[in-house]
């Protein structure tokens, strides 16, 4: 998953410089905090990509009908579709629109057709504009929602492509599953300083069947907590699980629920994304998968891994600083003692997974706590091993003999199986 949290950290830089309505800004922040980040990159000279992976809450109870519906392929948008909803759109599935409109600076707006099921509904659109599209069109024109009879779904996710000649992008957008009493929807979009709307017809009788929609309810035992996994929906375009969250240092390691797998037929479904939202009770999560397999023998949901707490009791000599110290099992270098105007900085590195808990250091005669973290940046080693190095700030001017550490988070190995009843 290093890749994918790479990815939309680079997004999240993006996102931040662009000015959003006021309800759609505090979605995507808060989205970009618990989601694992994905690394844009590029496919050869010919196409850019970018990407958004905002993933939300959706826990919805309605069904969709039980019989696919096959249309048209819709054509020119195989370099935004890959894996499942690549196989979906050649076999035909969705629903064609063609509706169109006209931005400002003159772009063509086309929604030219929508993918749905019980997970999510897809967007495929096309910006066309003969005299050229820049980052003056593209930046300020964001998805939000899109909204109908019992339908107020949220933007979640987005890719798109511009052509080498920047005259034409093709993309697609996933929001949050529609209501099937719908017959007709709006898409709420930003326009440079102008909020707008589209809207076009939907026919829920062609959206997707669910492939399992079924109940989990159990709990598991973590260090600081427990973790309850309410329900899975798997749809031909997604597998969802949906539970709460009630563990103390659950935002102490990034995206814990990357240690948790769903394996069917005894192979791991590939991890997509998810996302957390709290609630009274606790922290609503979701985790995304791939689609399942059409013929289902077993299906079992195992936390292999999940943040942990380590009581440590630690005491660090700063003399030597030529190998590592062992953490239960974790690695710490202490890379290098510096005094300056501010105070005493110490340079330590860790494993990725790795937040210290009570830092102090001793003097003569005298315990400093840790006054602020300075500086962090993750690196990766010729192995492949990804070290998180920071510099830890001491408010004072005496010289450290010892580092003091009380204890740590860290994404800890447990291994408890939950096996999902095959119907």
């Amino acid at each position: 998953m290093n890749n994918i949290e790479k990815r939309l950290a680079d997004e999240k830089k993006r996102m931040d410089s662009i000015t959003a309505p006021d309800e759609l800004e505090m979605r995507l922040r808060n989205a970009l905090n618990t989601t694992p980040p994905r690394r844009a990159k590029r496919i050869g000279a010919i196409w850019k990509v970018a990407v958004v992976a905002l993933l939300f809450m959706t826990i919805f109870g309605y069904q969709y009908n039980a019989v696919a519906y096959y249309s048209k392929k819709l054509f020119g948008f195989d370099e935004v579709t890959n894996g499942t909803l690549k196989e979906l759109n050649d076999k035909g599935m969705g629903q064609m629109i063609e509706k169109k409109t006209k931005l400002k600076d003159g772009t063509e707006f086309i929604i030219n057709g929508l993918m749905a099921d019980a997970n999510q509904l897809i967007m495929y659109y096309t910006l066309h504009n003969p005299k050229g599209i820049d980052d003056q069109t593209v930046n300020p024109f964001l998805f939000s929602k899109i909204t109908g009879f019992l339908t107020k779904s949220n933007m979640e996710s987005g890719m798109y492509i511009l052509n080498d000649d920047k005259t034409e992008i093709k993309g697609t957008t996933a929001f949050e599953p529609v209501s099937p009493f719908s017959k007709k929807l709006t898409l709420h979009y930003n326009d440079i300083d102008t909020r707008e709307e589209i809207n076009f017809p939907y026919d829920p009788n062609k959206a997707m069947y669910t492939q399992i929609k079924q109940s989990i309810n159990k709990t598991l035992k973590v260090d600081k907590g427990e973790v309850t996994f309410h329900s899975i929906t798997a749809t031909p375009t997604l597998s969802v699980i949906n539970g709460l969250l009630q563990v103390d240092n659950f935002d102490r390691v990034h995206f814990a629920q990357e240690g948790i797998e769903l394996i069917a037929n005894g192979t791991p479904i590939p991890l997509i994304g998810g996302g957390s939202q709290s609630s009274l009770r606790g922290i609503k999560f979701d985790i995304r998968y791939d689609t399942l397999p059409e013929k289902l023998d077993s299906l079992e949901l195992v936390m292999k891994k999940f943040v942990g707490y380590e009581t440590l009791k630690e005491k660090i000599s700063l003399a030597a600083m030529d190998k590592p110290i062992s953490l239960h099992g974790k690695d710490l270098w202490v890379k290098n003692v510096a005094k300056t105007s501010e105070g005493i900085e110490i340079t330590i590195a860790t494993d990725d997974d790795v937040m210290l808990d009570g830092v102090s250091i001793e003097t003569q005669g005298e315990i400093i706590p840790l006054k602020t973290t300075v500086r962090q940046h993750e690196t990766e080693q010729e192995n492949g091993r990804m070290l998180k190095e920071r510099t830890l700030l001491f408010d004072t001017k005496k010289e450290p003999q010892y580092l003091l550490i009380e204890g740590m988070h860290y994404m800890k190995t447990y291994n408890h199986v939950i096996e999902i009843p095959v119907k």
